[in-house]
């Protein structure tokens, strides 16, 4: 018999800071293969959904579940491992370090070798640093980066950095990736290929994706899905086009 659990199942989450109630009774259900957005306006309590689903935050109430399994309040670690990984809103990466080395960081979850393999040189690390080399060189190719592979992450362009922190975060190998505003700071060509790339990511790596997002194109051309937060509530959820019609939501985020 086919399983049919939601991979993602989130019940009555809450968090409070300083009396503040940022998240409350947030609902959401996503399954395997969804692609779902998840908007709002500024401060409708986004971002911090984001962060109680992966562990930066503990929620004060409520239950999180992935593929059936209780991840709340568990450390991000362990919810990475678990299978979410994400990006950040202000793209986070390890400047310094080569694009290579950005994604090689991301493997390091599912490649071990010892400390005395790593400083005596043994055999054991030789041949674990060439398989991550390879499969960090396949996710470069599906971003078009592989050319930029030995330059220092700093020097790639804006665009390029947002897809080498996704390209980091599929290295984990998740089952659910979170995009907090992945076309923040982008002009219309690259998000139209951002786009492109996120749809095929969905279908190359058959993944589940949760997305924050403020380009309403954008939105409306991938999600099948949304969930609208307003001061951190739920304030419609649903087939997207459905809830980009429901009037307290254009009241509401589109300002109309």
């Amino acid at each position: 018999m086919e399983n049919t659990r939601p991979l993602l199942e989130v019940n009555n989450l809450s968090i409070s800071f300083g009396g503040l109630r940022a998240v409350d009774d947030f609902n959401i259900t996503i399954n395997k293969g969804e692609l779902y957005g998840l908007i709002g306006p500024n401060g409708a309590g986004k971002t911090t959904a984001f962060n109680l689903l992966t562990g930066v935050y503990k929620p004060t109430e409520g239950i999180i579940r992935l593929d059936g399994e209780d991840i709340t309040g568990k450390k991000t670690i362990d919810i990475n491992k678990a299978g979410i990984a994400r990006t950040f809103q202000n793209i986070r990466l390890f400047k310094e370090l080569t694009v290579l080395d950005n994604v090689k960081i991301g493997l390091h979850n599912r490649f071990e070798y010892s400390t005395l393999a790593a400083i005596l040189r043994l055999p054991s690390y030789f041949k674990v640093e060439k398989e991550m080399n390879e499969e960090a060189m396949k996710l470069l190719k599906v971003f078009d980066l592989d050319k930029e592979a030995n330059l220092k992450a700093s020097n790639l362009p804006y665009g390029k950095q947002r897809k080498l922190e996704i390209a980091r975060a599929l290295a984990t190998n998740p089952k659910l990736l979170l995009l907090d505003e992945p076309a923040a700071g982008m002009n219309p060509n690259e998000t139209k290929e951002l786009m492109d790339t996120i749809s095929f990511i969905r279908k190359e790596f058959d993944m589940t994706i949760l997305l924050i997002e403020h380009d309403m194109k954008l939105v409306s051309g991938i999600c099948e899905k949304l969930s609208v937060l307003n001061f951190g509530h739920v304030l419609a959820q649903g087939p997207t086009q459905e809830v980009l019609n429901n009037p307290e939501v254009i009241t509401a985020y589109l300002g109309e």
